[in-house]
Order: C-alpha cells, then structure tokens, then sequence
C-alpha cells in the first residue's frame, strides 16, 4: 500500500488526491506520528497549485458545494480524515452527480459524521468560549477544540465584541485570532503564553468561584449533570473547576 504524505494544508491534499487517484490501494494522511505497516511505502507530497486547482475544478463542475464540505472535513482533529475525504471525492467524480444525500453509502455516512463533529463543535463554543480580562484592557480567550476551527469562530465573536479588543488563542495547535476592533489575523504562538489579568477580572473570577463553592453541595455532587451541559474536555479553561478557592 502507498501513503501519500501531506504536510496538513488544503493545497497539499489536494495535489495528493491527484497522485493518489488512479492508485486503488493507498491512503493520504497528515499524520506526524504515522506507523507503517509491513510492505507500505510512504510517499510525501509537495503542494503543486496547478495540480491542486484542477482536483478542485473537477469537483466544483460536479457539486461547487463539495469544495465547502470537503474543507470542513479537512478539519478534523482525526488521522482519517484526508482518507475519508479522498473516499468521498472518489464517489463523487464516479457518481458524477452530488452525493451528500447518498445515506446508503458508508462513503457518505462516515463524512457527513465527521463534518457535523466539526459544525457542531464551533455551534458549543460560540457558547462555552471564556473570555478574561487583560490588564491592558484586550480580552482572552484560550480554548483546545477537537478540530481546526478558530477562524469559523472569528466572524461570530466580532459580530458579539465589534468595539472590543480580543484573542481568542487556539492552544492545542498554538495559533491564535488578534482582533483590535479593526482587523482580524491569525498568528502562530508560542507553546506557553502568559497572560497578565486585570485586577477586575481577578476579583471577578474569586466571586464566580466562590459562587460555584457555595451552591456545590458536597453531599449531592451533580458531576454527571454538568457533563451533559458541558463536556469535561471543556472545563480546563472554567476557573470554578480548576483553581482552587
């Protein structure tokens, strides 16, 4: 079997669904931490722009709606993805028609599944995101979602906090959203970032905590009943579960 190596990028998938297409026994991958089997052959990929614009002109004369699809799939925090992607490109072009609606077939099950992990995801944290106070008066967010979708979250907040200024910083993929009222870019971070809270927020965060101490009654625990509004992956930034009074 070969396994076309990508580098994690659209454009790098892409030129691999155009090597990888006519090849009936591979896979496409971005894994960092891939283990071969016995007898694969592991092939790396450069991204090409033209080989990567024809892939993409192919399927947008098929179903434009696809290339929409596809990139919420590439942005799963899973090791299948770009395989399950290239699945699904293969029964498109085979088809020749749209093939979301396709619910018999497994192709179709297993994207559709992975691309409603991702939708869903940015719907919970456009609810669950926690913002904190800078001393300087800028807003911070830190989260570690499941899947690549900092930048879908973005138009949400700025819609929310147009005259604010805020980070919303990605921590699992050390990438971060820099709004200052004006504009929005997205910068890569170092691994640890410190951030410095005003004394408002301090004093804000102690009543909060003091409010879940008060209302926690030891003898009745509702841990399940949080896990069902909240999941625990959550919770690391909820200063109520994780610093001490």
């Amino acid at each position: 079997m070969n396994i076309y190596l990508t580098d994690g990028s659209s454009d790098c998938f892409y030129t691999a669904v155009f090597a990888a297409y006519s090849d009936k026994n591979c896979t496409i991958t971005s894994a960092k931490n891939l283990q071969l089997e016995i007898g694969a052959k592991a092939i790396p990929v450069q991204p090409d722009a033209e080989k990567c614009e024809r892939v993409k002109k192919k399927i947008r004369s098929i179903d434009a709606q696809a290339l929409s699809d596809i990139s919420l799939l590439l942005r799963r925090g899973c090791a299948a993805k770009e395989d399950i992607a290239l699945q699904y490109i293969r029964l498109l072009i085979k088809e020749n028609k749209p093939v979301r609606d396709m619910l018999a077939s497994p192709i179709v099950i297993n994207a559709v599944t992975e691309i409603r992990k991702v939708t869903l995801e940015v719907h919970r944290f456009t609810g669950f995101l926690r913002f904190m106070e800078g001393a300087n008066g800028i807003f911070y967010a830190p989260f570690a979602p499941d899947n690549d979708i900092l930048d879908l979250l973005v138009p949400h907040f700025i819609k929310r906090l147009s005259a604010q200024p805020f980070v919303i910083h990605d921590t699992s993929r050390n990438k971060a959203a820099l709004y200052n009222t004006k504009d929005c870019v997205i910068a890569q971070t170092d691994e640890k970032v410190s951030v410095l809270l005003s004394e408002y927020e301090k004093g804000f965060q102690q009543l909060w905590k003091e409010y879940y101490s008060s209302v926690n009654i030891l003898q009745r625990p509702h841990e399940k009943q949080m896990r069902g509004y909240m999941p625990v992956r959550y919770w690391k930034f909820m200063p109520e579960k994780n610093q001490p009074l």
